[in-house]
């Protein structure tokens, strides 16, 4: 399987963020974790500050990649427009989030960007990413895709 993996603002600061939300890996240490722990799939890692180039990747994914993970961190309460690109790729996708949204402050309750995926996955810290991983190998099973 081709999945591309999208990380939004902030999460590039992971490793230095509150551990006790996001865990205690770096962003390259999920992604090695990812490789290590799914040896035979074929991923391709993203992360941006900037809205527009999240909204540029997803829009290119469709004929490249089989799935998309994304966690749009911050973006996922206030971006219209990357949900209106999740929304239009035709991709199984599902969002991810390190910490437990639920116990988080009000403004962090409205997921935006979520209703645009097959699925969210949140509270897990850099095990968000594997489950994610894991639903897709085996709903892409299930359709007869992987």
């Amino acid at each position: 399987m081709r999945i591309l993996i999208i990380n939004g603002p902030n999460l590039n600061l992971l490793g230095k963020r509150d551990e006790s939300n996001y865990g205690k890996l770096s962003l390259t240490g999920i992604e090695e974790k990812l490789k290590e722990e799914f040896p035979n799939e074929d991923f391709s890692f993203f992360q941006s500050n900037h809205e527009g180039e999240i909204i540029d990747k997803i829009q290119n994914a469709d004929n490249n990649f089989d799935a998309i993970v994304i966690n749009p961190g911050g973006f996922a309460h206030s971006s219209v427009a990357i949900r209106d690109a999740l929304a239009e790729v035709k991709l199984l996708k599902i969002e991810v989030h390190l910490s437990n949204l639920s116990k988080r402050e009000n403004f962090r309750q409205n997921l935006i960007t979520a209703s645009a995926c097959e699925g969210y996955i949140s509270g897990f810290k850099e095990e968000s990413y594997s489950a994610a991983v894991h639903l897709i190998g085996k709903y892409l099973k299930v359709k007869g895709q992987s």
